[in-house]
């Protein structure tokens, strides 16, 4: 029988390898997996916790330097100091508050998933960018159609 489910998802993870977005196509074919054996009975937890999940994790890599001492605290306390960190620190701010936004909007709204990863994939195959966005934009998707 015919799986046009895979399919898009064989086709989702060709892309990520073309266009150098291993963590998309990785992340892809590890749900080709799930899907293909008896642990597709996890979809239901990674539908609902997986984004959450996921943030721990990037948060994890984020904080990093700071808990390996690679980031001493006389770093941290002199971004207060320099005209350029403090904009860092503003667009940190703004930054996360659009990904919160995202998140609603992704939860509220799945169907506009395949968009972002549509427009992700083509970001970086067509324009060299980097695969970092998909919440961000929903951020910015909830902030043109109005949705929280």
């Amino acid at each position: 029988m015919f799986d046009s489910t895979l399919l898009i998802l064989l086709a989702l993870a060709a892309l990520g390898f073309i266009s150098h977005n291993t963590t998309v196509a990785i992340s892809i074919l590890v749900l080709i997996i799930i899907r293909l054996t008896p642990l597709s009975h996890l979809f239901p937890w990674i539908e609902k916790q997986g984004l959450s999940v996921g943030i721990i994790i990037l948060t994890i890599g984020v904080m990093a330097p700071i808990a390996s001492g690679n980031l001493p605290p006389s770093t941290l306390y002199g971004a207060f100091l320099n005209w350029k960190s403090l904009v860092a620190i503003a667009v940190g701010i703004i930054v996360s508050w659009l990904g919160g936004r995202g998140v609603t909007l992704m939860s509220s709204q799945p169907t506009l998933v395949a968009g972002l990863l549509a427009g992700t994939i083509l970001g970086v195959a067509l324009f060299r960018g980097v695969p970092v966005g998909p919440l961000i934009a929903a951020g910015l998707v909830s902030l043109i159609i109005g949705k929280q």
